[in-house]
């Protein structure tokens, strides 16, 4: 490794930017939900549920602009299973 090499890696340069995500991880966590439903797999369905429901439930500070919809998104998926 050179000294040039050196350089790079300290600097951050060479390296790549900070991944962005397009979906927040609720709705990552729902999907995943009725994924397990539709494999038949209630177990991990029912736990997957209890996740979310400990997210959407928890204080956010600011309040979540999007909380409503969660809160109706989570309340569907009890209806599922």
């Amino acid at each position: 490794m050179t000294d040039s090499d050196d350089d790079t890696d300290l600097s951050g340069r060479g390296q790549s930017p900070a991944p962005r995500y397009s979906r927040r991880l609720s709705d990552k966590i729902l999907i995943a939900f009725h994924h397990a439903c539709d494999q038949g797999d209630y177990e991990i369905a029912e736990q997957l549920l209890r996740i979310l429901e400990t997210m959407l439930t928890r204080r956010t500070v600011p309040p979540d602009a999007n909380r409503r919809k969660s809160i109706e998104s989570l309340v569907a998926a009890h209806e599922r299973l």
